[in-house]
């Protein structure tokens, strides 16, 4: 616990396992004493094949000096483990921080989840598939649930497509090596849209290439069909991972905070405005 005003980080946590391994994450806790805060899962991308959980540190710390415990988590890339280990091992992740909720000074009612690229793909299902058996893995502290109180999606892949393209969407093939249309209906975070999905926050570049910004914008006008509160931020001609870039980074960090402590930390429900 850091009481000098500066964010603490715990490296190398173990909080499950996956593929006969241990999975690690970083710890990021706020300044002074942490009983009962709100927390955010970080979930780094790189295409699935490749990246890791230092990649999102600047969000850890930028969050956790706003009173948010953050932890950035590992999961088993393509190359080690197939398709659903991702999303099977940020599980893992949500339900440990929810059964060490007391360590960790949380409140378990109140975690987010966060994730860049190939991790706000994982975000982004993982929000809209609590505690459904196929996507949960066997990584440890079984009967736990893995529901979120909120999701933040940037520049998140949302639709998979197989042979066929789809507007907004990328191939599943770049999940999968052997991909089917099934498998790229499963994968697709648009599929789990209800109205019961967590309120969202999407921030995308108009520039991207690498995934195109209507995967946002699908994703946006699903949820406020489905009366889901969200919000979509469009960032004018910025590419893939535009946050890189420090004052880019610093807004998105600023918009997050804000969307959390609206939605994690004091959620309120707009009142309806009558004119």
């Amino acid at each position: 616990m850091a009481d000098d005003g500066r964010v603490t980080i715990e490296e190398g946590v173990v909080f499950g396992t996956g593929g006969g391994r241990e999975l690690k994450a970083d710890v990021f806790t706020p300044p002074g004493e942490v009983k009962d805060a709100p927390a955010v899962l970080l979930v780094h991308g790189g295409g699935w094949r490749q990246g890791d959980r230092t990649q999102l540190r600047g969000y850890g710390v930028l969050l956790g000096r706003r009173g948010y415990v953050c932890v950035a988590s590992e999961y088993r890339l393509v190359g080690e483990s197939a398709w659903p280990a991702q999303i099977h091992d940020v599980k893992a992740a949500l339900r440990w921080m929810r059964a060490s909720a007391t360590q960790l000074g949380i409140d378990p009612d109140k975690i987010a989840i966060e994730g860049n690229s190939a991790g706000a793909h994982l975000a982004l299902l993982a929000a809209g598939t609590p505690d459904r058996p196929e996507f949960e893995g066997e990584g440890g502290n079984p009967g736990v649930s893995t529901a979120v109180s909120a999701a933040i999606g940037v520049y998140a892949p949302t639709l998979f497509w197989h042979e066929e393209a789809a507007r907004g969407g990328v191939p599943i093939l770049a999940l999968h090596d052997q991909p089917s249309a099934a498998l790229a209906a499963a994968a697709s975070p648009l599929t789990y849209v209800t109205p019961e999905f967590p309120p969202t926050l999407l921030i995308h570049g108009t520039g991207d290439t690498t995934v195109p910004p209507l995967a946002s914008v699908r994703m946006y006008e699903e949820l406020v069909t489905a009366n889901v509160p969200v919000e979509l931020h469009m960032y004018a001609e910025q590419p893939h991972a535009f946050d890189a870039a420090p004052e880019f980074g610093r807004q998105c960090a600023a918009e997050m905070q804000l969307f959390l402590d609206r939605y994690v930390r004091q959620p309120r429900r707009a009142e309806p405005v009558t004119v």
